[in-house]
């Protein structure tokens, strides 16, 4: 799949699936706090655990909306 066809498998889920729109919201607001955490110039020992966790679950929140993406195209395409 390439990008032009990523996105609209994507804009397709956004608009249509609520499971991906939860998934999709979460992960920018993870991203919105993340990018709080990275405009301090110092972080405190808790900020710099809350960090790291927040990258992780914004990564797995990202790898469960590409998986699904890959599952919509794959049951997109017509059969031949």
């Amino acid at each position: 799949m390439n990008a032009e066809e990523a996105q609209s498998v994507r804009s397709q889920l956004l608009q249509h699936d609520d499971g991906y729109r939860q998934l999709a919201e979460k992960h920018h607001e993870l991203d919105h706090r993340l990018h709080e955490l990275t405009d301090k110039p110092f972080l405190s020992t808790t900020e710099q655990f809350e960090e790291a966790a927040l990258k992780k679950r914004k990564l797995a929140l990202k790898d469960r909306m590409e998986e699904m993406a890959r599952t919509f195209a794959r049951m997109s395409r017509p059969t031949p």
